[in-house]
Protein backbone atom coordinates (compact mmCIF):
# COMPACT_ATOMS: atom_id res chain seq x y z
CA UNK A 1 0.00 0.00 0.00
CA UNK A 2 2.84 2.38 0.93
CA UNK A 3 6.35 2.08 -0.48
CA UNK A 4 9.20 4.52 0.14
CA UNK A 5 12.61 4.15 -1.46
CA UNK A 6 15.63 6.34 -0.64
CA UNK A 7 13.30 9.21 0.23
CA UNK A 8 14.85 12.54 1.17
CA UNK A 9 13.21 15.70 2.43
CA UNK A 10 14.82 18.94 3.54
CA UNK A 11 13.71 22.47 4.42
CA UNK A 12 15.65 25.69 3.87
CA UNK A 13 16.58 27.33 7.18
CA UNK A 14 18.86 30.31 7.77
CA UNK A 15 20.56 29.96 4.43
CA UNK A 16 21.14 26.21 4.62
CA UNK A 17 19.11 23.07 4.13
CA UNK A 18 17.79 21.19 7.17
CA UNK A 19 17.81 17.54 6.14
CA UNK A 20 14.74 16.04 7.85
CA UNK A 21 14.28 12.66 6.11
CA UNK A 22 17.40 10.82 4.93
CA UNK A 23 17.40 7.98 2.39
CA UNK A 24 14.33 6.53 4.07
CA UNK A 25 13.07 3.10 3.00
CA UNK A 26 9.70 1.86 4.25
CA UNK A 27 7.00 -0.61 3.23
CA UNK A 28 3.54 -0.72 4.81
CA UNK A 29 1.12 -3.38 3.65
CA UNK A 30 -2.62 -2.98 3.21
CA UNK A 31 -4.45 -3.63 6.47
CA UNK A 32 -1.45 -3.01 8.74
CA UNK A 33 -1.39 -0.67 11.71
CA UNK A 34 1.95 1.08 12.14
CA UNK A 35 3.05 3.42 14.92
CA UNK A 36 5.81 5.92 14.15
CA UNK A 37 7.76 7.01 17.22
CA UNK A 38 10.86 9.05 17.93
CA UNK A 39 12.05 12.14 19.76
CA UNK A 40 11.10 15.67 18.77
CA UNK A 41 12.81 16.56 15.51
CA UNK A 42 13.23 12.95 14.39
CA UNK A 43 11.08 13.50 11.30
CA UNK A 44 7.81 11.88 12.42
CA UNK A 45 5.42 14.66 11.42
CA UNK A 46 7.34 15.39 8.21
CA UNK A 47 7.03 11.74 7.22
CA UNK A 48 3.30 11.78 7.93
CA UNK A 49 2.89 14.95 5.83
CA UNK A 50 4.72 13.30 2.92
CA UNK A 51 2.59 10.15 3.26
CA UNK A 52 -0.52 12.33 3.30
CA UNK A 53 0.49 14.18 0.12
CA UNK A 54 0.46 17.39 2.14
CA UNK A 55 4.15 17.94 1.45
CA UNK A 56 6.48 16.96 -1.37
CA UNK A 57 9.94 15.43 -1.17
CA UNK A 58 13.33 16.17 -2.70
CA UNK A 59 14.41 12.81 -4.08
CA UNK A 60 13.60 9.13 -3.95
CA UNK A 61 10.28 7.43 -4.55
CA UNK A 62 6.91 7.26 -2.81
CA UNK A 63 4.32 4.89 -4.24
CA UNK A 64 0.81 5.00 -2.76
CA UNK A 65 -1.46 2.12 -3.72
CA UNK A 66 0.87 1.48 -6.66
CA UNK A 67 0.87 5.09 -7.87
CA UNK A 68 4.04 7.14 -8.16
CA UNK A 69 3.41 10.38 -6.24
CA UNK A 70 6.45 12.38 -7.33
CA UNK A 71 5.71 15.75 -8.89
CA UNK A 72 1.94 15.68 -8.45
CA UNK A 73 0.17 18.96 -9.14
CA UNK A 74 -2.08 20.33 -6.39
CA UNK A 75 -5.31 19.19 -8.04
CA UNK A 76 -4.14 15.59 -8.53
CA UNK A 77 -2.74 15.43 -5.00
CA UNK A 78 -6.06 16.70 -3.61
CA UNK A 79 -7.98 14.09 -5.61
CA UNK A 80 -5.77 11.26 -4.40
CA UNK A 81 -6.09 12.47 -0.80
CA UNK A 82 -9.85 12.44 -1.11
CA UNK A 83 -9.92 9.02 -2.78
CA UNK A 84 -7.37 7.16 -0.67
CA UNK A 85 -6.62 8.95 2.60
CA UNK A 86 -8.32 9.91 5.83
CA UNK A 87 -6.72 12.24 8.40
CA UNK A 88 -7.01 12.46 12.20
CA UNK A 89 -5.16 15.30 13.94
CA UNK A 90 -4.34 16.00 17.59
CA UNK A 91 -6.00 19.42 17.30
CA UNK A 92 -9.06 17.92 15.56
CA UNK A 93 -9.21 20.53 12.74
CA UNK A 94 -13.00 20.80 12.93
CA UNK A 95 -14.86 23.80 11.51
CA UNK A 96 -16.21 25.71 14.55
CA UNK A 97 -19.28 27.09 12.75
CA UNK A 98 -20.44 23.67 11.51
CA UNK A 99 -22.21 21.01 13.54
CA UNK A 100 -20.94 17.45 13.82
CA UNK A 101 -22.88 16.19 10.80
CA UNK A 102 -21.69 19.00 8.56
CA UNK A 103 -18.07 18.52 9.66
CA UNK A 104 -18.19 14.81 8.88
CA UNK A 105 -19.97 15.36 5.56
CA UNK A 106 -17.37 17.84 4.27
CA UNK A 107 -15.10 15.32 2.46
CA UNK A 108 -18.14 14.00 0.64
CA UNK A 109 -18.88 17.51 -0.63
CA UNK A 110 -15.51 17.46 -2.38
CA UNK A 111 -16.50 14.17 -3.96
CA UNK A 112 -19.56 15.83 -5.44
CA UNK A 113 -22.18 13.77 -3.60
CA UNK A 114 -25.67 15.28 -3.31
CA UNK A 115 -26.37 16.96 0.03
CA UNK A 116 -28.99 14.41 1.11
CA UNK A 117 -26.58 11.51 0.54
CA UNK A 118 -23.72 13.35 2.28
CA UNK A 119 -25.77 13.98 5.39
CA UNK A 120 -27.14 10.43 5.44
CA UNK A 121 -23.63 8.95 5.37
CA UNK A 122 -22.36 11.43 7.95
CA UNK A 123 -25.16 10.60 10.39
CA UNK A 124 -24.52 6.86 9.96
CA UNK A 125 -20.81 7.31 10.62
CA UNK A 126 -21.38 9.46 13.71
CA UNK A 127 -23.71 6.79 15.06
CA UNK A 128 -20.96 4.22 14.51
CA UNK A 129 -18.53 6.22 16.67
CA UNK A 130 -21.11 6.67 19.43
CA UNK A 131 -22.22 10.23 18.73
CA UNK A 132 -25.76 9.65 17.52
CA UNK A 133 -26.97 12.02 20.25
CA UNK A 134 -24.56 14.82 19.29
CA UNK A 135 -25.37 15.25 15.61
CA UNK A 136 -26.34 18.93 15.80
CA UNK A 137 -23.63 19.97 18.29
CA UNK A 138 -20.88 22.30 17.13
CA UNK A 139 -17.29 21.63 18.24
CA UNK A 140 -17.50 24.23 21.01
CA UNK A 141 -20.21 22.16 22.70
CA UNK A 142 -18.24 18.89 22.56
CA UNK A 143 -15.60 17.43 24.88
CA UNK A 144 -12.11 16.63 23.60
CA UNK A 145 -12.96 12.98 23.21
CA UNK A 146 -16.16 13.79 21.35
CA UNK A 147 -14.29 16.13 19.01
CA UNK A 148 -11.82 13.37 18.22
CA UNK A 149 -14.70 10.97 17.53
CA UNK A 150 -16.09 13.51 15.06
CA UNK A 151 -12.65 13.77 13.47
CA UNK A 152 -12.43 9.98 13.17
CA UNK A 153 -15.91 9.83 11.65
CA UNK A 154 -14.84 12.50 9.13
CA UNK A 155 -11.73 10.48 8.28
CA UNK A 156 -13.73 7.30 7.72
CA UNK A 157 -16.78 8.62 5.91
CA UNK A 158 -15.08 8.39 2.51
CA UNK A 159 -14.02 4.78 3.22
CA UNK A 160 -10.31 5.53 2.64
CA UNK A 161 -7.64 2.93 2.03
CA UNK A 162 -5.25 4.57 4.53
CA UNK A 163 -5.92 6.53 7.74
CA UNK A 164 -3.11 8.83 8.94
CA UNK A 165 -3.29 9.94 12.56
CA UNK A 166 -0.97 12.55 14.09
CA UNK A 167 -0.90 12.21 17.91
CA UNK A 168 -4.61 11.24 17.92
CA UNK A 169 -4.66 10.83 21.72
CA UNK A 170 -2.21 13.59 22.61
CA UNK A 171 -4.82 16.00 23.97
CA UNK A 172 -6.92 13.39 25.78
CA UNK A 173 -6.99 11.78 29.23
CA UNK A 174 -6.07 8.12 29.69
CA UNK A 175 -9.59 6.72 29.64
CA UNK A 176 -10.64 8.72 26.59
CA UNK A 177 -7.37 7.82 24.84
CA UNK A 178 -8.15 4.13 25.26
CA UNK A 179 -11.64 4.67 23.80
CA UNK A 180 -10.20 6.51 20.79
CA UNK A 181 -7.67 3.73 20.22
CA UNK A 182 -10.51 1.20 20.31
CA UNK A 183 -12.07 3.14 17.44
CA UNK A 184 -8.80 3.24 15.53
CA UNK A 185 -8.34 -0.51 16.07
CA UNK A 186 -11.69 -0.81 14.31
CA UNK A 187 -10.20 0.96 11.29
CA UNK A 188 -7.81 -1.94 10.82
CA UNK A 189 -10.56 -4.48 11.48
CA UNK A 190 -12.39 -2.97 8.50
CA UNK A 191 -9.39 -3.65 6.27
CA UNK A 192 -7.94 -0.13 6.18
CA UNK A 193 -4.29 0.71 6.79
CA UNK A 194 -3.51 2.82 9.87
CA UNK A 195 -0.36 4.91 10.27
CA UNK A 196 -0.13 6.92 13.47
CA UNK A 197 2.49 9.18 15.01
CA UNK A 198 2.61 8.98 18.79
CA UNK A 199 4.89 9.64 21.74
CA UNK A 200 2.85 7.36 24.01
CA UNK A 201 4.24 3.80 24.42
CA UNK A 202 0.85 2.37 25.33
CA UNK A 203 -0.61 3.71 22.08
CA UNK A 204 2.29 2.43 19.99
CA UNK A 205 1.98 -1.00 21.64
CA UNK A 206 -1.46 -1.45 20.09
CA UNK A 207 -0.11 -1.26 16.54
CA UNK A 208 1.11 -4.25 14.54
CA UNK A 209 4.49 -2.56 14.06
CA UNK A 210 6.44 0.20 15.74
CA UNK A 211 8.89 2.16 13.59
CA UNK A 212 11.37 4.37 15.41
CA UNK A 213 12.90 7.36 13.62
CA UNK A 214 16.09 9.15 14.57
CA UNK A 215 17.53 12.02 12.54
CA UNK A 216 15.20 11.21 9.65
CA UNK A 217 16.12 7.54 9.39
CA UNK A 218 14.48 4.30 10.49
CA UNK A 219 16.55 2.91 13.37
CA UNK A 220 14.19 0.10 14.36
CA UNK A 221 11.12 -1.59 12.89
CA UNK A 222 9.49 -4.34 14.89
CA UNK A 223 6.18 -5.81 15.96
CA UNK A 224 4.54 -4.29 19.00
CA UNK A 225 5.00 -6.27 22.18
CA UNK A 226 2.06 -7.62 24.11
Amino acid sequence: MIQLRQLNKSYPTAGRALHVLRDLDLDIAAGESVAIVGSSGSGKSTLLNVLGLLDGFDSGQYRLDGRDTRGLDDRTAARLRNELLGFVFQSFHLLPDKDAVENVALPLFYRGLPRKERLKRAVAMLEQVGLGDRLDHRPGALSGGQKQRVAIARALVTEPRVVLADEPTGALDTTTSAEIMDLLDGVVARGMTLVLVTHEPEVAARAHRTIRLRDGQVVSDHGAEG
